[in-house]
Formats: C-alpha cells, sequence, structure tokens
C-alpha cells in the first residue's frame, strides 16, 4: 500500500518536570531529549511504522535543524521530499509532567508546503491514503487525487479554501484549536473523528450516523503524550487507505495513539 504525507515539520526540544511552573517559579529538568517533530512527521513516521515506507511532501527551512529532521525522518523510513525555506526551521519547546501530559511552546511560523514548490506532486495520486496537515490550498487539491484523504483541523484554512471532500477529518474533542462547527466545511467530510483521550472518542458521518469508540488498552505507563494524535490520525489513514470500514479503522487508530503514549518523543 502507498502512503503520503503533506505537511509541516518541527524541531522539538523536551525537558521532564515534576509539574509544570508557576508564575515567577524555577523547576529543575528531570530529564531532556530533542528530535524531529510536527504533526505531518510524527504521522509519516507512525505511516512508515506500519508499512515499512512513507512519502512526505514538506517544507523545511534552510538551516542546521531543518537538515537534522530531513536527515532522522529518512532513517525511520520516510521518503522525504522538502522544499527549503531561507529562514530557520520551526522549533518548539515541551514540558513533560510526571502524568506524561505536554505543554508546548511554538517557536517561528509553520512552514509548510505549496503545489508551486518543486516537489513530486504527481506522485500522489498513486497514493492509496494519505494524511494532510499543512499546505495551500492546491496542496491539498493535489492529495485529493489519493483514494483516501483524511485532514487535521488544524489546517482549517485551507480546508475551507481548497473545497475538497476529505473522507476523515479528525482532530482532538479538547483541544479549541482542533474543533470545527457543523457547516464550517463545503463539502462536508465524510467522517468527522474527535478523540477524547481515554474515554475514547466519537465519530459523526456527513449523512447523519454517529457513534462512539473506545480507547485502546495500554500496555504499560503513560511516558510522553506528545504525538499521540497525530499517531492515532495515521493510523485511521492508514486503515482507511486498506479498505477497512470506519469502525474497524478507528480501533486501529486507537492502538496507533495508544502506542505513542509509552514512546519518548515525538516519533
Amino acid at each position: 500500500m502507498r502512503v503520503a504525507v503533506v505537511g509541516h515539520v518541527e524541531w522539538a526540544e523536551f525537558v521532564r518536570v515534576e509539574r509544570l511552573p508557576q508564575p515567577g517559579e524555577i523547576v529543575h529538568a528531570e530529564e531532556r531529549w530533542e528530535g524531529v517533530g510536527g504533526g505531518g512527521a510524527v504521522a509519516a513516521v507512525e505511516l512508515a511504522r506500519l508499512g515499512g515506507e512513507s512519502l512526505f511532501l514538506t517544507a523545511l527551512g534552510d538551516d542546521a535543524l531543518g537538515q537534522r529532521a530531513a536527515a532522522e525522518l529518512r532513517n525511520r523510513g520516510v521518503r522525504v521530499e522538502a522544499a527549503l525555506r531561507p529562514e530557520p526551521q520551526r522549533r518548539v519547546f515541551v514540558h513533560v509532567d510526571a502524568a506524561g501530559e505536554r505543554t508546548i511552546t511554538v517557536i517561528g511560523r509553520r512552514i509548510a508546503p505549496a503545489r508551486a514548490d518543486a516537489l513530486p506532486w504527481h506522485a500522489l495520486a498513486d497514493c492509496d491514503a494519505i494524511y494532510f496537515t499543512a499546505g495551500d490550498p492546491e496542496a491539498l487539491r493535489a492529495a485529493r487525487a489519493a483514494r483516501v484523504l483524511v485532514a487535521t483541523p488544524r489546517a482549517l484554512a485551507t480546508l475551507v479554501a481548497a473545497h475538497v471532500r476529505l473522507d476523515a477529518l479528525v482532530g482532538s474533542a479538547r483541544d479549541a484549536g482542533e474543533r470545527v462547527g457543523p457547516g464550517a466545511l463545503d463539502p462536508p467530510p465524510d467522517a468527522l473523528v474527535q478523540t477524547e483521550g481515554s474515554a475514547g472518542g466519537r465519530w459523526v458521518r456527513a449523512a447523519g450516523a454517529m457513534g462512539r469508540f473506545e480507547a485502546a488498552p495500554l500496555a504499560g505507563p503513560i511516558v510522553d503524550t506528545y504525538g499521540a494524535g497525530d499517531s492515532f490520525a495515521a493510523g485511521l489513514t492508514w486503515s482507511l487507505g486498506a479498505g477497512r470500514p470506519l469502525a474497524v479503522a478507528l480501533g486501529d487508530a486507537a492502538r496507533s495513539g495508544a502506542a505513542a503514549l509509552l514512546r519518548r518523543g515525538p516519533v
């Protein structure tokens, strides 16, 4: 099966703390690490983990961190096709508390691919499934050539402007930045999926049917919640691309999200 991601990359630096600092307080990090992150990168790695390889059309800052991000992704089975921008690579600083919850500070603007970039957009037509996290409307229209197209609400402005049909729109019901009201997209997504952490989540079909799904059981303690949502979305993309019905695909997605909770760092 051929799968791809069109989206963004962030270089992530993490510190583990007992709890987040209060205003004016000093806290000490118990552990520090860094690596490639961002919704597009996390999903590309998860898709490669599920199938051995994935294609990733993206844009990177033309600096050392952008080069490190591309190298790390390639080492994890991702075929990276990146446009270079004459600016620093976007970074994030992440606090991870004792419960594994992450709190993120973003540094720099989101660097997204555009259809005008000299990237192999023609390859998207051969894909069984694509996950979209960032790009311009023409990039999203190119991604629609795939049999299955899944997107994040974080790209809402592009989704609204492009007017393409999504097989699924997936985001967190607990994140205000990922909530999409009725009628926000024209045409509406075939399925709107909203995750609710350990409570599972809910789905709504464009035709009106709705239901809930359960979270997958954890095989150990939560290490780090960073990337769990995009791993869920990647699992959903993979399973829908394999031709599985939504109910089965949501179970597969839940397992991808649960597995991410047991790993340290973005990927």
